[in-house]
């Protein structure tokens, strides 16, 4: 089921049930904030993550659920394995400790790599630009 089969269904979908009244965000809510799949979602949940109150077949997520998901893509985005995710999030969290000065590690080399990768685009991208200016000439 997608973000917009879960609109259609709605919270309707357990009889008597109204979240609106309520500081929650239903899985469909977080899916289509963050432009995520309810997989991946389910995803983040099972490994630990992300651990949603359920009310029948609902998983109702708190703020901090909210908050905790911006870190997780967030740490995605930047090319983190799940490990370090879960230590960037400890440490978002004031549990980081230790972990702390190894995500900071980790930080720094995945920094070195994407400048790396930041390089080699840019010439890409001069590279291409010139091809493109010589054969605009020759036209």
């Amino acid at each position: 089921m997608d973000a917009n089969t879960f609109d259609a269904l709605g919270s309707s979908a357990i009889p008597g049930r109204s979240y609106a009244a309520e500081d929650v965000y239903t899985i469909g809510d977080l899916a289509r904030e963050f432009g995520v799949t309810l997989r991946a979602l389910r995803f983040y949940e099972d490994k630990g993550l992300l651990s949603p109150r359920r009310e029948g077949l609902a998983r109702l997520y708190s703020p901090s659920d909210r908050e905790r998901l911006t870190v997780i893509l967030k740490g995605k985005r930047l090319g983190f394995t799940l490990a370090e995710i879960r230590a960037l999030v400890a440490a978002h969290e004031g549990h980081g400790g230790r972990d702390l000065a190894l995500t900071r590690e980790r930080c720094m080399t995945q920094l070195s790599q994407l400048e790396r990768q930041r390089a080699d685009i840019d010439a890409a991208i001069a590279e291409l630009r010139d091809t493109a200016d010589r054969l605009a000439a020759a036209a």
